[in-house]
C-alpha cells in the first residue's frame, strides 16, 4: 500500500473527527428513545468511538513526530552541506522559474 501524501492523511483526520463528532452528536439526540438493549449497544459504540479518539490522537502525535524529525533532517543536511543546499535550492528555481515563463 503506498503512503498517504501529507494532504491526504490531513483530510482523513479531519473526517474521522467529523464522523466522531457527528456519531457523538447522535448519541445524544437519541438517548431517551432508547432501549434496554440499545442502551447496551449505544454504551459499546461510545467506547469504540472513545478508542477511536485516543487511536486519532496517536496518529497526529506519530505524524507531528515524524514532521519534526524530517525537518530535523533537512536543517542538519543544510548545515552540513551549506553549498549543495544553496545550487539545488538554485536550480529548483530555475526549473519552476522556466515552467511559469512557458505559461
Amino acid at each position: 500500500m503506498t503512503e498517504l501524501t501529507v494532504a491526504q492523511r490531513d483530510k482523513l483526520m479531519a473526517d474521522l473527527r467529523q464522523v466522531i463528532a457527528d456519531a457523538e452528536e447522535l448519541l445524544k439526540l437519541t438517548a431517551g428513545e432508547m432501549g434496554e438493549k440499545a442502551g447496551s449497544v449505544r454504551d459499546r459504540l461510545q467506547q469504540r468511538m472513545a478508542d477511536a479518539k485516543l487511536r486519532l490522537q496517536a496518529l497526529q502525535a506519530t505524524a507531528a513526530d515524524k514532521a519534526r524529525a524530517a525537518g530535523e533532517a533537512a536543517d542538519d543536511y543544510v548545515h552540513d552541506n551549506p553549498w549543495q543546499s544553496l545550487a539545488i535550492g538554485a536550480g529548483v528555481g530555475l526549473v519552476v522559474g522556466l515552467l511559469m515563463s512557458r505559461r
